[in-house]
């Protein structure tokens, strides 16, 4: 059984959480059904996705989500494309959520009489019964554009595509023959997939529609992690780009930096050496590496020709390099941290070896001294804050940055200063 929710018609009773989503504008509130707002695609995300929707040419037709959730790609879709959409969501409450904020966003936007808030429906009811959701909304309109972003394990690292609600194989038949032309979709998945799965993803795909152009897409906030993993299909892949990577900007409204590439790279290949002071160390973001962009974008910032990967994998890549990078304020979104190596350090950092930690960055002139590597959740600001309380009492110059070499019992002090950096004085 569906049910049929107009979103000018709709209220937030039964909804349960309400917030301000700080990527989005100040005044944009969302509504969540119990445990919903960890799940929402954030705002930022959703409107720079819309924007890259924005960019080809759609069919007349449906924009359809057929696992909706709170709805907040979809109303992005809705307010960013001016085109009514067609949400459907399993549980009720969700289905509410995402109608609510369709109406707030609409609102926001002082677009109440506007068709595309008129005409969009939220259907409560099971995302893979094309039919039987076509039958309810009464429209015999064809899709245009199909989002998917399947529910899956939380707090897990792995799970196979068969954990992922709705299926992608019973979405992808379903509706198939619903298409008013040659399809167009996005799967936004889930960015713990592997090699293999996402071979398996692309042959769920092929088995439907043989031969489809296909793009990859990985986003990334800049947090030591993969945010988003995508595979844009049909009409809406990047012609001759096989793999993008989508670096999202810190702020609402500044431009997204992209880099593309039409064939695989090889992945970055470790290179355990001993650390030396004077060389350079970079911290990237762990989504460009993960992405396979990387050795193609490293030798367009550097002169190095010879980049020595001691970590390609988790949360902190590490390469090192005989030449400081030059960086544009865009492309330094790109990288957690990069310095060269001042001073070797054969310890071990807790509470009891901090304080030598300072002394040597004292030493250096540092002002302040980041902890950039892999501490115990609890003791992480523990450790900083003392660093931080102790190098502030002084009057250092410089910036920089603490890691661990792969070796595992070696910490690497790097100035991180532009000035110092291009100097090349210890």
């Amino acid at each position: 059984m569906h049910a049929i929710l107009n979103p000018a018609d709709v209220d937030a009773s039964g909804l349960v959480e309400l917030a301000q989503d700080p990527t989005a504008p100040e005044g944009l509130v969302f509504h969540h059904a119990v445990e919903g707002k960890p799940l929402a695609t954030p705002w930022q995300v959703a409107v720079l996705r819309a924007a890259l929707l924005a960019k080809h040419s759609l069919p007349e037709g449906l924009v359809l989500d057929c696992a909706c959730g709170s709805g907040i790609q979809l109303a992005a879709y809705a307010s960013s494309l001016h085109r009514p959409v067609l949400g459907v969501e399993l549980e009720p409450a969700r289905a509410r959520a995402s109608a609510f904020n369709i109406r707030t966003v609409a609102a926001h936007h002082a677009a109440m009489d506007e068709a595309w808030f008129t005409q969009s429906r939220i259907v409560s009811g099971d995302g893979t019964d094309a039919e039987g959701v076509l039958q309810a909304v009464g429209t015999e309109q064809n899709i245009a554009f199909l989002h998917l972003d399947p529910a899956r394990p939380r707090n897990s690292r792995t799970h196979a595509l068969e954990e992922m609600q709705p299926p992608l194989h019973s979405v992808l038949r379903g509706w198939a023959p619903h298409f008013a032309s040659d399809p167009a979709f996005v799967l936004d998945l889930s960015p713990r997939l592997t090699d293999e799965q996402r071979e398996e993803v692309e042959a769920l795909v092929e088995d439907v529609w043989p031969g489809l152009q296909r793009t990859w897409e990985w986003t990334s906030r800049g947090r030591g992690r993969v945010d988003r993993l995508a595979l844009w299909g049909g009409r809406v892949a990047e012609s001759g780009t096989a793999r993008r990577f989508v670096r999202v900007p810190p702020t609402l409204g500044n431009e997204a930096l992209i880099l593309r590439t039409g064939v695989t790279d090889e992945p970055p290949t470790v290179r355990i050496h001993p650390p030396k002071r004077g060389e350079f160390v970079t911290l990237l973001d762990a989504a460009l590496v993960e992405s396979g962009l990387v050795s193609s974008w490293l030798p367009s910032v550097s002169k190095d020709r010879d980049f020595r990967w001691a970590v390609t994998e988790g949360r902190r890549p590490q390469v090192h390099h005989e030449h400081a990078l030059r960086l544009n304020e865009q492309q330094r979104s790109l990288v957690q941290a990069t310095g060269r190596v001042v001073e070797l350090l054969s310890m071990e950092l807790n509470e009891s070896t901090v304080d030598g930690l300072v002394e040597h960055a004292l030493e250096h002139n540092f002002r302040s001294v980041k902890l950039r590597m892999d501490l115990d959740p609890a003791l992480q600001p523990v450790l900083q804050g003392s660093l931080d309380r102790q190098l502030q009492r002084r009057h250092g110059v410089r910036d920089g940055f603490l890691t661990r070499h792969p070796n595992g019992h070696t910490l690497l002090l790097c100035v991180s200063g532009r000035d110092e950096v291009e100097q090349g004085s210890p």
